[in-house]
């Protein structure tokens, strides 16, 4: 039995809002693999979540827009770039529960909206301009106590809905990977993770899910597409304890072998790299899956490099966490 079983079920029991078409797939990728020289290579398909054209996101709203938390809520504020997951999924859920949705974004190129931008609108949301990425925490606030005073009821939503709450998405995420990498029977005995990752939520959820069932086979990756490893590293690790305190549970996030890497940010967020670019090509041309040119693209050259590099040994299997975000190529 799992060290902290009690947690484990509180966990599963926990209140949600159902959005996501789960479990999502656990595929080989055989071709690609191949012209990489590996045959273990894998993909945890969270792309394919479903709700507002999936990515990782959904599982974390589940989580931050559960039922308690929109009691009286009228409108949904939160923030991201012009071309947010966050944001698009954010907006999709206020269009069907029948909120009014603010979107705090910072300048995106000129001309028509394109990609996740068109989506925003789509969805119905309001969007407020802000000139960088800086200032978009405090405009949320000021745009909240703009809806109070208006006599409305806001809920912010952090960005990326990288909280421990949301967090706990991925400490669910961590119980269903692991449930089919326990049924792949290829004999090996470790496997390495590699995800994108800039708000950490992600991955202080898979952390958190790996202490509390003391999985130290599985070794994640975490690919930032803007802060600086050390940073990136605090975040998980933070956010990861604070979760498990959630469900009642101390962990030592120092447990679960995790690795920051932040060598394929390049000249910056959402800012391709030739390394970002070929991975494109080589997932689409190989095992016909989309990679957005800001985080998966940027997880996927990681995941090459270190291939490469290193090789994958034989008691290794190699998993990409495919975090969504299409769209993004389409902008």
């Amino acid at each position: 039995m799992p060290p902290h079983s009690e947690a484990l079920t509180r966990l599963r029991e926990h209140p949600t809002t159902a959005l996501a078409n789960l479990p999502t797939p656990l595929i080989r990728l055989s071709r690609l693999g191949e012209s990489l020289g590996t045959n273990r290579l894998w993909a945890k398909m969270d792309a394919e979540t479903g709700f507002a054209l999936g990515g990782n996101k959904v599982r974390k709203l589940e989580y931050v827009l559960a039922p308690r938390m929109l009691e009286g809520v009228t409108c949904l504020v939160t923030a991201g770039g012009p071309q947010s997951n966050h944001c698009r999924v954010t907006a999709a859920f206020a269009a069907r529960h029948e909120m009014r949705c603010v979107l705090v974004t910072n300048q995106g190129p000129e001309g028509a909206p394109t990609g996740n931008a068109l989506l925003h609108r789509l969805f119905g949301a309001e969007i407020v301009l802000v000139e960088d990425r800086s200032q978009r925490a405090i405009r949320m606030q000021s745009v909240a106590d703009e809806l109070r005073a208006a006599g409305e009821k806001p809920l912010v939503v952090p960005i990326g809905a990288s909280t421990s709450l949301g967090s706990l998405g991925y400490a669910r995420a961590a119980i269903e990977l692991c449930e089919q990498l326990d049924a792949v029977d290829d004999g090996c005995s470790e496997t390495l993770v590699f995800s994108a990752s800039s708000s950490g939520g992600t991955l202080a959820g898979l952390i958190a899910g790996l202490a509390l069932m003391d999985r130290t086979d599985v070794y994640l990756h975490g690919v930032s597409a803007d802060t600086s490893a050390t940073e990136l590293d605090d975040i998980c690790r933070r956010l990861a304890g604070e979760a498990a305190e959630l469900l009642g549970a101390k962990i030592d996030p120092g447990t679960v072998p995790f690795a920051s890497i932040d060598d394929q940010v390049g000249d910056g967020y959402g800012l391709p790299t030739p390394a970002s670019r070929e991975a494109t090509e080589l997932f689409g041309r190989y095992a016909g899956i989309v990679l957005d040119p800001t985080y998966s693209s940027k997880a996927a050259a990681a995941l090459i490099a270190h291939v490469r590099d290193s090789g994958v040994h034989d008691h290794q299997r190699i998993v990409f966490l495919h975090t969504g975000g299409a769209p993004g190529l389409l902008a």
